[in-house]
């Protein structure tokens, strides 16, 4: 069976890192997850990961803190969990770059485009920290930028929601899940899944999104093959 995508921007969480632990990281929840990624790799899947950094920091609700001074140090956070991921898929056999939109040379690639496609296409998994290098940017916002850079086939949006709702399935019983919807509709009713720039430019440049559930880690190989599972987004 061939995989259904050849390239794809996979947005990883930093709660996802952090399993029960709700901070810094499970290794074993990390492993898991790596292995799926690994099991994609080995189709030939081209794999680039955008990967967030809640479970050290979350500048929005830093209280008094200058929002800015607050959106670097998650940025930081988010490199710490890219090298994090990077050390895992190396310990299971993965070649693995990263790349930051900070300088951080002693540590990691500096983000040049044209270089992460050609490590993409070497076989090579990049994982992307600090997220835009910009203050105000959610990474939702660069996992969405990143896909439409790299040119990825889809944008999977790994949460621990197997899907996209119309309210929040963990507080209402009769929330309904949409199987297929538009990225308009993610902005005009306000449905919280990523916030509305990150919405924007996968509806701009024409990239669909695929929203799925990463408790069961499995479900990112299950997602590559064409299985059907969470919800796709994608304008008409």
């Amino acid at each position: 069976m061939e995989p259904k995508y050849k390239r794809i921007l996979l947005k990883v969480s930093g709660e996802a890192l952090a399993g029960d632990k709700k901070t810094g990281l499970d290794y074993d929840v990390m492993t898991d997850i790596c292995r799926s990624i690994k099991k994609c790799v080995d189709e030939g899947v081209q794999v680039g990961i955008v990967v967030g950094g809640g479970n050290y920091w979350r500048g929005r609700s830093s209280g008094a803190m200058d929002r800015t001074r607050a959106d670097h140090i998650g940025m930081l956070a988010t490199a710490m969990n890219a090298l994090a991921l990077a050390d895992s898929l190396e310990s299971l056999g993965c070649d693995v770059r990263v790349q930051t939109a900070i300088l951080m040379q002693q540590v990691a690639e500096p983000y040049i485009r044209n270089r992460a496609v050609r490590h993409l296409e070497k076989g090579r998994v990049v994982i992307f920290g600090c997220g835009t290098g910009n203050p105000f940017f959610s990474t939702d916002t660069a996992a969405s930028l990143r896909a439409v850079e790299i040119e990825a086939d889809i944008y999977f949006k790994a949460t621990l929601v197997d899907g996209v709702y119309d309210k929040d399935p963990h507080k209402y019983d009769d929330a309904k899940k949409y199987e297929t919807l538009t990225f308009s509709q993610v902005i005009g009713e306000e449905l919280g899944v990523m916030d509305s720039t990150a919405a924007a430019m996968c509806r701009d440049n024409h990239m669909k999104m695929l929203v799925f559930d990463l408790s069961r880690p499995e479900n990112i190989y299950d997602a590559v093959m064409g299985k059907d599972l969470g919800t796709i987004v994608a304008e008409d």
